[in-house]
């Protein structure tokens, strides 16, 4: 049975067993300082619409909600360490840690993920790149995200090399006819969208993070029937990919609006446990795919 905590995630760590834990992935708040949001919105056909779509037709846009939180810490350290001193303790032997964070605090969360897990674990720094969204003139666009891999033993982990999906090369009449088609592993720098505002993927949820980026560490860092945890689930992302990969999982946040957005992606799994919280009935996620356009107001 997988599990959903509405709880607060510290609470859940100290419950967990310890070395019972194969995979662990968290996106937890960035400390931009910035309110979070994203509004949904209800689009109708209307020829004095505010709103054009394709081959020219007009839309009357109407506002459904807003989701948003508050990302802001004093001490951003204080704040997570004992999280990350739980996450260390839950982890299994041949476990593998993933940290994805921003270009404003990687610096600092790095050297503390040095201290709990010894920097002989420390495996590699992924860069996520993406190219969307608005570009500042007054500096370099920042537009990528850092994900730290940690192990907890760089002797016993696991890295499924042959399972993760190959990506075209850049050049590829430079490899040959055969290594084109396979294509190659991908690096430490991950090019890859982010969730698109009209995309299948999108749940509403401010920060959601894309589906192939979840998959893709999933299929390297686990097996199937492997346990995977996130404490900061967000919108659930990590929860959608270990059910497609066949893997178990226990998802924990402390943001109401959060797991609602879980209760309508998880709508149809009849194998998950929640606790702490009342998912909400067929009828009422029924009316919620009524919502076919979101627009997103995310600043970081």
């Amino acid at each position: 049975m997988n599990q959903i905590y509405f709880r607060e995630n510290l609470s859940v760590l100290k419950s967990l067993a310890s070395d019972s834990i194969d995979l662990i992935y968290i996106d937890p708040p960035f400390n931009t300082g910035k309110k979070q949001s994203r509004t949904q919105i209800r689009t109708e056909r209307s020829e004095e619409g505010d709103r054009t779509g394709f081959a020219g037709r007009r839309y009357q846009t109407s506002k459904v909600s807003t989701r948003a939180y508050d990302d802001i810490f004093e001490d951003y350290e204080t704040f997570l360490e004992p999280r990350i001193r739980e996450a260390h303790r839950v982890l299994a032997p041949h476990g593998s840690f993933y940290f994805h964070i921003d270009y404003r605090e990687v610096h600092y969360c790095k050297v503390l993920l040095d201290k709990i897990f010894g920097r002989e674990c420390f495996m590699n720094e992924i860069i996520w790149a993406y190219d969307y969204g608005a570009r500042t003139t007054k500096k370099w666009p920042p537009k990528h995200d850092n994900i730290l891999l940690y192990v907890k033993d760089p002797n016993c982990y696991v890295f499924n090399s042959d399972e993760i999906e190959r990506i075209p090369y850049m050049a590829p009449g430079l490899v040959g006819p055969e290594k084109a088609a396979r294509g190659k592993l991908p690096t430490d720098v991950w090019w890859h969208t982010i969730v698109p505002t009209n995309g299948k993927e999108k749940t509403g949820y401010p920060t959601q993070k894309p589906m192939g980026i979840m998959k893709r560490i999933i299929e390297a860092s686990s097996n199937p029937g492997d346990l995977v945890l996130d404490f900061f689930a967000g919108s659930g992302t990590t929860g959608e990919a270990c059910i497609m990969m066949k893997r178990r999982f226990i998802l924990v946040d402390n943001n109401q609006e959060a797991l609602e957005v879980m209760s309508h992606r998880f709508v149809n799994a009849s194998n998950i446990e929640w606790i702490g919280f009342d998912n909400l009935p067929t009828t009422q996620h029924d009316e919620v795919q009524a919502t076919l356009f979101g627009e997103v107001s995310v600043v970081r």
